[in-house]
């Protein structure tokens, strides 16, 4: 069988994840959780045998214990090609992690609300926070 996404980010992600469950579940149990009828669809998904189905990121997200809109916008591009994801995300924007909203609502919270501008001084700062 051929592996066309085996270089996805996706693929890696997914392998990652798993690896970082190891030690609570199995992959067998993560399929199971995510309502995958055959216990493989997780190794397959690992070894870039299938594209995920954007139906089942919101089971498989909570299944490996992570957002599902990150998961969406990584499966997005396989899912649909590079072209079409651009404008998927171009029109409906990108999807928004927890994680991302936080920092959103800590970002109006210290702003006042005021729409602050991005400067090249917020963008360092920012950077840094990150070692960027």
């Amino acid at each position: 069988m051929t592996t066309p996404f085996k270089n996805s980010e996706v693929a890696r992600f997914i392998t990652d994840r798993v690896d970082a469950l190891a030690h609570r579940k199995t992959q067998s149990e993560i399929a199971a959780e995510a309502g995958f009828a055959n216990a493989n669809f997780v190794s397959i998904l690992k070894s870039g045998k299938s594209k995920l189905p954007l139906d089942r990121v919101p089971s498989l997200a909570k299944a490996l214990e992570v957002d599902p809109a990150y998961l969406l916008r990584i499966a997005l591009e396989q899912a649909v090609g590079a072209t079409a994801a651009k404008a998927i995300i171009e029109i409906f924007g990108s999807p928004v992690t927890a994680n991302e909203r936080a920092w959103l609502e800590e970002l109006r919270d210290a702003s006042g609300n005021s729409d602050p501008r991005m400067t090249a001084r917020g963008r360092t700062t920012l950077r840094g926070i990150f070692s960027k």
